[in-house]
């Protein structure tokens, strides 16, 4: 009896020893990790960094598609008008003094200016897509489905 007691205090031992081993690795591990986290997750690129991978993923795009001579003007005409608009400075004052129908009737002017700048992307998008050929066409159906994601589209990438 007293074997039996000896052998299951010295089980229980080693499993209580090695619980406690874990979770202090565990918590070692998170801490290492953490200020990685939280420094990624705050971090804003930069507006050359932003056009940097801009470019990049303009070329990736360009050679999955294959773009012949032929098509390189119309190419060139898409990636300029999918170039976002420059980032305007807003009068925080200015609006401050407005009423609430002044701000909703200027919020609406805003977001048809946006509508505007679409439809003249739709109508470049449509000219480039037109000089595809079938396969091509296939390729930017697929890559055309993630534009947008993980970038101020709802998505935030850490």
């Amino acid at each position: 009896m007293k074997t039996y007691r000896k052998h299951l205090i010295t089980a229980l031992s080693a499993l209580t020893l090695g619980a406690c081993a874990l979770g202090a690795h565990a918590q070692t591990t998170e801490q290492a990790a953490a200020p990685v986290h939280h420094r990624m997750q705050h971090q804003k690129p930069t507006p050359e960094q932003r056009a940097q991978f801009r470019a990049q993923r303009i070329a990736r795009l360009h050679d999955a598609l294959k773009i012949t001579p032929a098509q390189e003007n119309t190419w060139n005409a898409f990636v300029a008008s999918m170039q976002p608009p420059a980032r305007r400075q807003h009068d925080r004052a200015a609006w401050a003094n407005l009423t609430a129908p002044e701000r909703m009737a200027k919020m609406i002017d805003m977001q048809k200016q946006r509508t505007a700048a679409l439809e003249q992307r739709q109508g470049a998008l449509d000219t480039f897509y037109s000089v595809l050929s079938t396969d091509q066409k296939k390729t930017f159906d697929e890559k055309a489905a993630r534009f947008g994601h993980g970038h101020g589209h709802g998505m935030r990438r850490g």
